[in-house]
């Protein structure tokens, strides 16, 4: 069953039958086969309905679910949906950049990269008419309409054959389902900005306001001090997340562009990004935001869901049809999940708003990791101990691991205190380098002055295996005839058990595992989601039988039990249950 809450235009394409065409108040948003008396428990079902992502514009709504499926709702579908036929989806994203004409005609964008070595795609981004890659290469290219210069070129041709090299060293791209403008994050956090500036939307400054189409990448100076989180950007106007971690609170929103169309959460325009203020969320820590065309939902850490902008079909969800200049705050119906709100997510498109429930089934450790594995810029190096033997490590853990001191080079040190060792002892003292812990106190009493170690492991561990065989990142346990793959850095993450064994150089590496057959399938299925997410699954029924079992697998995993903790929350559970 999915928690979706829906408001704004119900038309083109229609998403609810036998309902009005403005929607004005937030209300529960119901798949077609959908039905109260389906069984919760059964997961064939739950993976189905449950919501990953949602993208949404004025010709298309896209959900994308946990298993790797989508469903699409087309301008002229008749209301029904139609399904993706495509697998494993990660993320999905509108736009009319291949054919117009047919918008659900899918095409291998990355296969019409040039550059074959350039190929693997790390985000999709959609403007209006365009569409951005970001490959794992940090390059960022467009497609689609340029007519505004939003492909960051002076042409107007639309060049349908071949994606278009926009940047190199390319951490993030933003633009929005309704904008003519892009922006680009480089690696030194640097912002590039192209595309229709005729509202002062690129955030340029009065003295460019006037310049209505920018055809090439322009830095844009006078950022708001501090990280930039997310920046989303809708026709006529653009609202910047940013985060300074020694404020309160945390993050903050900053618009730009014309305040006569609705978007910018105050009275008067503002030609570079500036602070969006309100008491509604003055203590609040943003957790998330959507840009729609013209209109703006902010969702705050005290479970607040604040909107401003254009209201024409109801899509701040305030029960009419009035704009809203400043921030106002909408009333929400019972949320299933209301004391987890930051698992809940926000989706505007042109003319309406969804706000769903959608928890992590895979940590972002993993997600950043799978983009990690894919970089082959990281290599061994080789040690020789004193009896001529050759010791690899991993260049990159190194790195991270030994102290930066420009006038000391803790390499070369480290390479003379193996010259001077055994192979086993040498295996030991990288086994104390990458996992962080004393196995030799008098070894470690020679290395302790070339370590880092204030460097947390798990900064370290992320990078472990950027060089590793594809085979060997997955780690397989067998169980009842049933095998359970789990990425190799989770359970390094989670477990000390598999930190130990995956870690340690001399220990045996094969799939040698504790035996987990007195766990039940259920039992299993808990510290399996708890080992990817932190998180238990709302629909588990805990039974005391559940709990006695779960303490076993805790101990089977060795795993940390950092806060929150399984065991705590699960009796808490099965208190509240009954």
């Amino acid at each position: 069953m999915n928690d979706c809450l829906f408001f704004g235009s119900n038309k083109y394409p229609i998403l609810i039958k036998n309902k009005s065409n403005k929607i004005k108040k937030p209300i529960q948003f119901k798949f077609e086969n959908e039905n109260e008396n389906e069984n919760e428990n059964e997961n064939e079902n739950e993976n189905e309905k449950q919501i990953k992502q949602i993208s949404t514009s004025d010709f298309s709504t896209i959900f994308l679910f946990k298993n790797g499926k989508a469903i699409e709702y087309l301008r002229y579908s008749n209301q029904n949906p139609e399904k993706i036929q495509i697998e494993n989806i990660q993320k999905v994203t509108v736009g009319f950049a291949i054919n117009s004409n047919n918008p659900n005609e899918f095409i291998n964008i990355s296969s019409l990269i040039e550059d074959t070595n350039d190929r693997i795609i790390e985000d999709i981004v959609s403007g209006y008419y365009s569409i951005y890659l970001l490959t794992s290469n940090q390059n960022a290219y467009g497609i689609g309409l340029n007519q505004y210069g939003q492909l960051g070129f002076d042409s107007k041709t639309l060049k349908k054959e071949k994606p278009i090299l926009m940047m190199k060293n390319v951490s993030k791209i933003f633009s929005g389902n309704s904008s003519h403008h892009v922006f680009l994050l480089n690696l030194n956090q640097e912002l590039f900005g192209c595309g229709w500036n005729n509202s002062g939307q690129l955030g340029l400054g009065k003295s460019r306001k006037e310049e209505k189409k920018i055809t090439k990448l322009i830095k844009i100076q006078n950022i708001p001090k501090g990280k930039i989180i997310d920046i989303q950007c809708g026709s006529w106007h653009s609202i910047m997340l940013i985060e300074n971690e020694n404020e309160n609170p945390k993050r903050k929103l900053y618009s730009c562009g014309n305040f006569q169309f609705n978007g910018l959460g105050k009275n008067e325009n503002t030609y570079e990004f500036t602070e969006i203020k309100s008491s509604l969320f003055e203590n609040d820590d943003i957790l998330d935001f959507s840009v729609g065309d013209n209109h703006t939902l902010i969702l705050t850490s005290n479970s607040k869901l604040i909107g401003f902008g254009e209201n024409l079909y109801g899509q701040l969800g305030t029960g009419d049809t009035k704009d809203q200049y400043i921030p106002i705050q909408i009333e929400l119906p019972k949320l299933r999940f209301n004391e987890d709100i930051s698992n809940y997510h926000i989706s505007c498109g042109e003319y309406r708003s969804f706000l769903y429930y959608s928890p992590c089934s895979f940590s972002n450790l993993e997600e950043d990791l799978i983009k990690l594995f894919r970089r082959k810029e990281f290599c061994d190096i080789s040690f020789k101990t004193k009896n001529g033997e050759i010791i690899k490590a991993h260049k990159l853990i190194l790195k991270y691991r030994l102290n930066q001191n420009q006038n000391q080079n803790e390499i070369e040190k480290l390479q003379e205190i193996i010259s001077k060792k055994s192979i086993k002892e040498s295996n030991q003292i990288f086994e104390m380098i990458y996992s962080n812990r004393i196995i030799n106190p008098i070894l470690y009493s020679e290395i302790k002055e070339i370590i880092n170690s204030n460097e947390k492991i798990e900064e370290t561990i992320k990078r472990i295996y950027l060089n590793e065989n594809e085979n060997e990142k997955d780690f397989i346990i067998e169980r009842k005839e049933k095998k359970y793959k789990f990425p190799k850095l989770i359970l390094i993450m989670r477990s000390e058990l598999y930190r130990g064994m995956f870690l340690s150089v001399t220990e045996d590496k094969s799939n040698k595992v504790t035996d987990y057959s007195e766990l039940s399938n259920k039992s299993f299925q808990i510290l399996e989601y708890w080992i990817y997410s932190n998180q238990i699954k709302d629909e588990i029924q805990i039974t005391q039988e559940i709990i006695n079992e779960i303490e076993i697998g805790i101990d089977y995993f060795q795993l940390n039990q950092t806060n929150p903790n399984l065991f705590d929350l699960l009796i808490k559970k099965f208190n509240n249950q009954n």
